[in-house]
């Protein structure tokens, strides 16, 4: 009995020695928005150092619709093993408070691996808009209630909240039109099939840059440096509206620890090098590389702050 007992703890011992450690195959992550936005950017920045820290190749798979939650429900859903990862944002801190009812629970179904990046968020229009800053804009958009329209990237997204405090606030009447992503979003913009947005700069900077789109505002509660010269809606006499939005990396609420630390721990690192760092700046976007725990408690905060804003705008989406 002593034998055979020593012997299947010997066997118990080399197949634990044999388990092989993760990662053994690529990685996807998910970009719950159409690829050329901000998130996709972002993501696919951070894939390619993370691919060759990790020894994998990291495969951004983009699953845009439904305000991005239908990539959050499809991660949350994902077996958690390592292999399956969202790139979230801060519209799903949005989210639950707009959509009636979600198949899944957002701080609950997901663990917060690391937060990779922030972006702030600008008002933007078309060059031939003879606006020149906010209160032009809004006088414009009062001399035609209801005919100007706002894109974002979806019902729900940080840009249609922006959108409805901003009418508010103004008590003007702009039309929303939902996109699936800042790259489709971005062509209707330049082609004045939509009149204006408070989409992330990344995909404006070189428009802007390039005069074809006119930045008027940016909606954090400081300018950005990679606008510097362009005011704050606070400054510009929008007074109320402070959003950026934020990136961060996600996993099924049920992965190992040890898989989430390593992950931590390699996006941290990545965050740090020159060249990533440099990429960034040129889109706009601030390297963050937390803890999971502070990424969680920017969640729960984030969560309970629009909750508020989303009641006070009175917007409700089935």
């Amino acid at each position: 009995m002593l034998c055979t007992a020593l012997g299947l703890a010997g066997l118990t011992g080399l197949a634990t020695a044999q388990t092989p450690a993760w990662p053994t195959k690529p990685i996807t992550l998910v970009v719950p928005f159409a690829a050329g936005g901000t998130t996709d950017v972002v993501a696919r920045t951070l894939a390619e150092r993370l691919g060759v820290a990790l020894g994998q190749t990291v495969i951004v798979e983009s699953k845009p619709g439904a305000g991005a939650t239908l990539g959050a429900d499809m991660v949350a859903k994902a077996k958690p093993d390592g292999y399956t990862l969202l790139m979230g944002a801060v519209h799903h801190t949005i989210a639950g408070s707009v959509f009636k009812k979600l198949p899944y629970d957002f701080q609950k179904d997901l663990a917060p691996v690391a937060t990779v990046a922030l972006v702030p968020n600008v008002l933007v229009v078309n060059a031939r808009n003879p606006a020149r800053n906010v209160a032009e804009l809004v006088a414009q958009i009062k001399a035609k209630p209801g005919q100007m329209t706002y894109g974002s990237n979806g019902n729900g997204t940080a840009q249609h909240l922006i959108g409805t405090q901003f009418e508010n606030l103004t008590a003007t009447d702009l039309v929303h039109v939902p996109y699936k992503g800042s790259g489709p979003l971005t062509t209707d913009l330049l082609g004045g099939q939509v009149d204006m947005s408070f989409d992330t700069a990344t995909p404006l900077l070189q428009h802007i840059k390039a005069g074809k789109l006119k930045a008027l505002a940016v909606t954090t509660g400081k300018r950005s440096p990679a606008l510097p010269d362009v005011p704050t809606l606070e400054e510009a006499g929008v007074k109320g509206v402070r959003i950026g939005t934020w990136f961060g990396v996600l996993a099924p609420v049920a992965t190992p620890k040890d898989i989430t630390t390593r992950l931590n721990a390699e996006i941290v690192k990545a965050l740090q090098s020159p060249e990533l760092r440099k990429r960034f700046d040129e889109i706009g976007a601030e390297p963050v590389g937390d803890t999971p725990e502070a990424m969680a408690r920017l969640i729960a905060e984030d969560t309970a702050r629009f909750a508020k804003a989303v009641k006070d705008a009175r917007v409700t989406l089935e």
